[in-house]
């Protein structure tokens, strides 16, 4: 049997509770604006949906999806974006929806792509924060977690496109994957 995980980092409860949290958040502060929630793809879905039912608010939602040279160990400083917003985002606040900043590279590039568009406003939520790698100052106006600077699978986040199902986070056990 094939070990996939290691030290559960966050739990289903906990995950459970801080995106009640941050739902309550986000609609006070969206209430009566016309808004957007912008999920990346892949490794945001699973927090997407969930963020998503949380908010108490009429909003659009839309998708987009990012690829970077290298991996998540490794930062890249290549960033691209594979598909484009179907929505209209001019004049619309948008909430872009991240599963991890850690370099804050993606995230910059996503905020300097989509301010192209003219949104009235746009933030960040993550679910994941690891303060310890940021090299890029990039705002971040939602966190669910700060984690420290371990890799981290379940919830959407993968491991050679791997463990995004395991519904709550885990730091990756290097050791037991080796076969």
């Amino acid at each position: 049997m094939e070990r996939i995980f290691g030290r559960p980092i966050v739990t289903q409860e906990e995950m459970r509770a801080r995106i009640r949290e941050l739902g309550k958040q986000i609609t006070t502060d969206y209430t009566g604006k016309d808004f957007v929630l912008v999920g990346v793809l892949k490794g945001a879905y699973a927090f997407y949906a969930d963020l998503a039912r949380a908010i108490g608010i009429p909003m659009r939602v839309d998708f987009l999806m990012v690829t970077s040279d290298g991996s998540r160990a490794k930062t890249s400083r290549k960033v691209r974006m594979v598909t484009e917003l179907t929505e209209d985002i001019k004049g619309k606040d948008v909430l872009l929806v991240e599963d991890i900043v850690d370099s804050g590279l993606t995230a910059q590039y996503l905020v300097k792509t989509l301010t192209k568009k003219k949104p009235r406003s746009i933030k960040v939520c993550t679910l994941l924060s690891k303060p310890d790698r940021r090299t890029i100052d990039v705002a971040i106006d939602y966190v669910g977690f700060k984690i420290p600077n371990k890799y981290v699978v379940g919830y959407g986040l993968d491991y050679q496109q791997k463990y995004r199902n395991l519904p709550y986070l885990a730091v990756l056990d290097m050791e037991g994957d080796a076969g």
